[in-house]
């Protein structure tokens, strides 16, 4: 929607302001709350209410935060212990001779 992460009322684009009158209408022919929620949610779904219900269609709001917290709580475990397996591993032959060479030309 045009007016993403803003309520109604704070709202400048232009089709908030439609929104603004027909509630102001219903309001005033005298529908309650549930009959002008029930118009807005017909008219463009679940995601105009701050908290839509959990159901298929929104899932994809519900459960995509926790998907993104556990990859990255996944991916950041997964480094620690690449890290920590790297740091802990002995040195190969090659590597203990090429580290001799390398201290070797230092001292000199």
């Amino acid at each position: 929607m045009v007016c993403q992460n803003q309520n109604l009322e704070d709202s400048n684009a232009e089709l908030a302001q439609d929104l603004r009158d027909k509630v102001y209408k219903m309001v005033q022919r005298g529908d309650s709350k549930s009959q002008i929620t029930d118009y807005m949610v017909e008219r463009y779904g679940d995601f105009v209410l701050y908290r839509p219900p959990v159901k298929p269609s929104t899932y994809i709001l519900w459960f995509s935060p926790l998907v993104l917290i556990a990859v990255g709580l996944f991916m950041l475990i997964r480094f620690i212990r690449r890290r920590t397996a790297t740091a802990d591993a002995p040195l190969s032959n090659e590597e203990r001779e090429r580290l001799q060479d390398i201290l070797k030309e230092k001292d000199s």
